[in-house]
Order: C-alpha cells, then sequence, then structure tokens
C-alpha cells in the first residue's frame, strides 16, 4: 500500500513479489505433496493476474481475472492427474491448491485499485485501508480466545477506516468504515482457521499466512472503492 505512493509499476512488484512469496508457501501450510509444482501454478497465475491488472485497457481492471484463476486451477488439476492414481491427499491439494489460486491472486485488486481515477490522484483510499489493514493485523495477534479476538479486530478495524479518513483524508468515513470491516472480517476469518491448525506453521507456511490475507484484500478494496467511491 506505501508503493502506490510511488507508482503504479511500483505496486505491481512489490503485489507480484508478495503473490510469489505467498505461492511458495501455501502447499506447506497445506501439507500437501507436490509442492513445487503447485506453488509454480499459483504463482505464474497470480503474476498473470497482476500483469493484466496492470495493463489491461478500458476501465475494467479486473476483467481478466476469472480467466487467470481458471488457468491456475487448471494447471492445479493437471498435476493432479499427473501424479497418477492412488497418490495419497489427492483431494486436500486439489481444493487446498484451488483456493491458493483465487486467494493469491485476488492480490491483483491491488493493482487494480491503484488505477482508480480516485487512487491515481493520491486521494488517501489506500491509507485509510493500510491503517485499517494494520489495526486488524495487530488485533488478531491479542492472545484471547477466537470469540473475542474477531469481533475486536472487525470493530477496531471498522473503526480505524472513518478515524484515519477523518485525520489525514478527505474519504467518507461511512466508505471508509465499510473497507475497514471488511478489512477486519477477511483478517478474522484468517486467523480462525489457522488458530485451529494441530501443528504449527514452519517458516515459509507462516510467511505465507501472513500474506495471503493481505493479498486476498485486494479484490475486496478494488470493489468497494468502484461501489462507494468511484
Amino acid at each position: 500500500m506505501g508503493s502506490s505512493y510511488v507508482s503504479l509499476p511500483a505496486v505491481a512488484v512489490v503485489t507480484g513479489a508478495l503473490a510469489v512469496l505467498a505461492a511458495i508457501g501455501w502447499p506447506a501450510i497445506l501439507r500437501v505433496p507436490a509442492r513445487k509444482s503447485q506453488s509454480t501454478a499459483i504463482g505464474l497465475s497470480a503474476l498473470l493476474a497482476v500483469v493484466l491488472a496492470a495493463t489491461v485497457p478500458g476501465s475494467s481492471f479486473l476483467a481478466w481475472f476469472p480467466a487467470s484463476v481458471a488457468l491456475g486451477v487448471g494447471a492445479i488439476f493437471m498435476i493432479q492427474l499427473l501424479r497418477g492414481t492412488g497418490q495419497s491427499h489427492r483431494l486436500e491439494s486439489t481444493f487446498g491448491a484451488s483456493s491458493g489460486v483465487v486467494a493469491v491472486c485476488m492480490g491483483s485488486g491491488w493493482v487494480a485499485a491503484e488505477r482508480l481515477g480516485i487512487n491515481a490522484t493520491d486521494s488517501g483510499v489506500l491509507l485509510v485501508t493500510g491503517v485499517s489493514v494494520l489495526v486488524g493485523i495487530l488485533a488478531c495477534l491479542l492472545p484471547f480466545p477466537d470469540r473475542l479476538t474477531a469481533p475486536i479486530a472487525v470493530v477496531l478495524a471498522g473503526l480505524a477506516g472513518p478515524l484515519g479518513a477523518l485525520l489525514f483524508t478527505d474519504v467518507r468515513p461511512l466508505a471508509a468504515a465499510v473497507v475497514g470491516l471488511a478489512c477486519g472480517a477477511v483478517l478474522a476469518g484468517t486467523r480462525r482457521l489457522l488458530v485451529g491448525r494441530e501443528a504449527p506453521l514452519g517458516v515459509l507456511a507462516a510467511v505465507s499466512a501472513g500474506v495471503t490475507p493481505v493479498l486476498a484484500l485486494g479484490a475486496v478494496v478494488y470493489f468497494l472503492d468502484r461501489l462507494f467511491l468511484s
């Protein structure tokens, strides 16, 4: 989000790099076989989505997002077919890696959001979003049960949005609150999934677990920006 104050190519490069990191660690989160090939499929589809979001003409900057996801999911299915019959964790690999394709490709929404007219003029929308995400992440680090942490994260992120809008930008507080609530909900949901794991995360898996929900927020922020601000 900080790269939005540099240039569109900077946003695309940072998003692409984070997508690669998330793709490398995603199969490690799932603890499934064929990790290298599935990471490659996830990463390449996400990079394709980022490039297309940065370069596609017209006003629908995520027009090619479904095609990128379809190619990634198709590659996952092909990998499972090539593994042959009788292989372990085929169903878990297929569904888990396919969900990774969708989540990581959604990071292209950050690039698409940067191309919107409201953000191209450095309006501060992405700054407000960044404040909400940061507050939501900090709330999710609280050592409380999910029944307490989840609502705290959603409420604090929802309050941080309009507060940041009032202090630093001219973004409408209502729109900032909706964006903040969405950010808090995604982060709290991700925390719930990770806390429910029986085994601790390795380094690659931990990096992917931290990066993927932020990437997934990209498409959410893009559509909310178009709905409330464009």
